[in-house]
């Protein structure tokens, strides 16, 4: 999986899941579990992160989501 940049777009913290705009038009869905080197719930939204992109069963998934 290719390492990308990208900027959380939506957080739903009580669900604990939320989405990162990558390059492009492309919205990556990720889940709290995905997090890595930050707890979910320090994360903001607009904050940029890198992430490895891949594929979930409903669509474009964001893996190893970490803070910039």
């Amino acid at each position: 999986m290719a390492t990308m940049n990208g900027k959380i777009t939506r957080l739903m913290s009580g669900k604990g899941f939320g989405f990162v705009a990558g390059d492009g038009d492309t919205e990556y869905f990720f889940h709290q579990s995905a997090c890595n080197g930050v707890q979910f719930d320090d994360l903001q939204e607009g904050q940029e992160v890198t992430f490895e992109a891949g594929q979930g069963p409903k669509g474009p998934r964001a893996e190893n989501v970490t803070p910039v």
